[in-house]
């Protein structure tokens, strides 16, 4: 099965990596061709734009950073669309907002091309082995022909239902995220502010009903105030906005996302939005008196 990659970002490059490495022949393209470097030495072919990226390729894939980069890529002058052969599908695992997905499906559709949203949750870690929760909206009957590439890329894949609904699966995901890495930060500044052991503490909730994946796998950047990347503050706060939106147009409040979206804002206003998202931490330390 020949593949076209398109996004070599911090979830990207490693998920073509895993797909090279399954067997698959993998074209890929970024924006920035720098990215595309160790791909191509590790056996990728290389494109100058998603158009040539998706010529002879049966499955395309999309990981950019947000809908209007999405919808270029897709179908733009140079997008997929204009490369893609009938019956080729394009599964697209950015973030974006459940309206552009069906806009995208329907404009493939008229060349006959299938179209899965399947946003991905896991982090960088997840990308990296192959365990990313992977939220699918579309036809069965297309998930099941692209599944064998999906299950090199995730440990679960869970059809949601119609195309849009990978993505509201995806936004409420990042509502639950948000809650958690806020209380999070806001428990273990508690502890550390008490004087108590924080790590403990970490160690000692994580095992019972507090236990969290943020907890396990990004308490310890909260205790120690360093936040390697995972996954940028400034995406997540896009992804907020795009669930925000969503949930708006349906009548449904969001009061403690709309808390956190802005404690994000404040933190990529004063330079931190391509650390990891546990930086909602310096706010909690700061507000207990532990940093300054």
């Amino acid at each position: 099965m020949n593949i076209a990659f398109i996004g070599l970002g911090t979830m990207g490059a490693p998920m073509a990596r895993r797909l090279l490495d399954a067997g698959f022949a993998v074209t890929v393209y970024n924006r920035t061709p720098s990215r595309m470097t160790p791909l191509a030495e590790a056996g990728a072919k290389t494109a100058a734009s998603p158009q040539e990226a998706a010529r002879g390729a049966d499955v395309a894939i999309t990981i950019v950073s947000d809908t209007p980069d999405v919808e270029e890529v897709v179908l733009g002058e140079d997008g997929l669309i204009h490369g893609l052969a009938a019956g080729a599908t394009v599964v697209d695992m950015s973030t974006v907002a459940p309206e552009a997905a069906v806009r995208m499906a329907d404009r493939l559709a008229e060349r006959q091309v299938g179209f899965l949203d399947a946003p991905c949750s896991g982090g960088s870690e997840g990308a990296q082995n192959g365990t990313l929760s992977i939220m699918v909206g579309g036809d069965a009957s297309t998930l099941d022909a692209v599944r064998p590439v999906l299950d090199v890329l995730g440990s679960k894949v869970t059809r949601i239902g119609g195309v849009g609904a990978g993505q509201i699966c995806k936004a409420v995901n990042q509502v639950v995220i948000a809650g958690t890495y806020a209380a999070v930060a806001e428990g273990l500044a508690f502890a550390m502010a008490a004087g108590v052991d924080a790590d403990a503490v970490r160690d000692a909730i994580g095992s019972g009903a507090a236990g969290s994946w943020c907890i396990t796998n990004r308490g310890s950047y909260m205790t120690s105030g360093a936040y390697p990347l995972g996954f940028k503050t400034r995406l997540h706060r896009k992804d907020l906005l795009i669930a925000l939106e969503a949930a708006r147009s349906r009548g449904v409040p969001l009061p403690l996302t709309a808390a956190v979206e802005q404690q994000e804002t404040e933190l990529i206003r004063r330079g931190f939005g391509d650390e990891d998202v546990s930086n909602l931490a310096r706010l909690a330390r700061e507000a207990a008196g532990l940093d300054a």
